[in-house]
């Protein structure tokens, strides 16, 4: 029996049976996780350098690969009630798992830092408001993005439910308004790309560009009531939301030659939506994100401070904006492709084949200081990642995954000998 937290989110414990949730919310708040901006400038690219048929193709292999991923580290989620920081400690061990927490911890600041920045600058933009706004408003929505992940899962779901029926409707009515000035389905297949891009790359941006979100999303399949809920509601936020999300800025891309979703939506005569959309589509994001930091930085404090370190995790993300993020989101993507997608790996095969299936309960579980098995894994799966001309997330995953299972026998066998010679 799990004995509850101060914090009604478990920061540092499972998830008991009596706070899981069901279908809906843990779909809808993955919806509001994986509807996001970022995603929709990364279709646009794809949407400049591919005809309509391929794009599909594209997005289908990439946000399945995605999906499916995401479906296995929520079904250990659900089954464990830990998210993936904590999964760091039987991985990486007691000590060794503060290498998640750091990583896991600076890509979601990354990520609201970029958010963060974007609104700002895309609001001066849009509503040509004075340069000298950038700032205040960076400053302003740094800390007020952070209010619902402050409040705590409740608050995400609350305003999941309000802000995803809302984007979907002004996406539906852009996409309408987009095939009616292409001139139906004949138009859309009539127009050549004008970029060159490989379905590799395609792929990898695909699968790339939200992979961090999808380790990450532990945090809330941890909360559902069962196996089955964990693994169709990852596969409804990441195959279809994700899915969405590409397709929509490469069909803005395809039919106006503009890959940046915002102008799109200008072009269309959707100033107005554009603005609330984008605010939606942010801030359901960026709670999320800021939540994400407050789940690894708890963990790396050992603290149930839940949302101390969310109000800390808005101040460093508002800076990282203010100091120029709003720039670095290519090189971002790349290294979050190659640094955060073996972590999955590691637990998938710690869990299944390490554990067999089945963690201990957090309490009472012998954890050492460090599992080099677990970190040799993640070291060199990554470094693979980082250096392959292939899908460099996938290579991740699947190298940091056998690597383990190897050094985990390998370990086995020297053991043995060991005791036999001492013997």
């Amino acid at each position: 029996m799990t004995h509850p937290t101060t914090d009604s989110d478990y920061p540092l414990s499972e998830v008991p049976t009596g706070a899981r949730k069901g279908l809906f919310s843990t779909t809808i708040l993955l919806f509001g996780f994986t509807f996001f901006t970022a995603t929709m400038f990364a279709g646009g690219k794809l949407g400049m350098a591919f005809d309509f048929k391929t794009l599909i193709w594209a997005a289908v292999i990439g946000n399945l690969l995605l999906g499916t991923y995401a479906a296995v580290l929520g079904l250990i989620a659900c089954r464990s009630g830990l998210n993936s920081v904590l999964m760091g400690r039987f991985c990486f061990g007691e000590a060794g798992s503060k290498l998640s927490d750091v990583l896991l911890g600076f890509t979601q600041i990354g990520w609201y830092a970029w958010g963060t920045a974007t609104i700002a600058i895309v609001l001066v933009k849009i509503l040509g408001l004075p340069e000298g706004l950038t700032i205040a408003l960076m400053v302003l929505f740094g800390f007020g993005f952070c209010l619902t992940a402050f409040i705590g899962y409740k608050g995400l779901d609350l305003l999941s439910r309000v802000a995803v029926p809302a984007m979907l409707v002004l996406l539906v009515a852009s996409l309408w308004i987009a095939t009616r000035d292409i001139g139906g389905l004949a138009g859309l297949l009539a127009v050549e790309p004008k970029e060159t891009m490989s379905l590799s790359v395609a792929i990898t941006l695909v699968f790339g560009t939200f992979v961090s979100g999808a380790t990450q999303a532990t945090n809330w399949t941890r909360f559902a009531s069962s196996g089955r809920v964990a693994v169709l509601s990852s596969l409804f936020g990441f195959f279809i939301g994700n899915g969405l999300m590409i397709v929509a800025g490469a069909y803005g891309a395809i039919v106006y030659q503009q890959p940046d979703i915002v102008e799109v939506l200008v072009l269309q005569g959707l100033s107005i939506a554009a603005v609330v959309m984008l605010f939606l589509n942010l801030w359901t994001t960026q709670d999320n994100t800021i939540y994400n930091f407050a789940a690894a930085g708890c963990n790396l404090l050992r603290t149930e401070r839940r949302k101390t370190v969310t109000i800390a995790g808005a101040a460093i993300g508002t800076l990282l904006a203010i100091g120029g993020m709003y720039e670095m989101l290519i090189p971002f993507l790349i290294l979050l492709g190659s640094i955060i997608p073996p972590i999955g790996g590691v637990i998938m095969a710690d869990y299944f084949y390490g554990h067999k299936g089945r963690y201990p309960l957090l309490a009472e579980a012998r954890i050492p200081a460090f599992n080099w098995v677990g970190l040799g894994a993640y070291g060199i799966g990554a470094l693979c990642a980082y250096f392959s001309p292939w899908v460099a997330p996938l290579v991740g995953i699947i190298v940091a995954a056998v690597l383990y299972i190897v050094l985990f026998e390998a370990k086995k066998v020297f053991a043995t000998r060991s005791q036999i010679a001492r013997a």
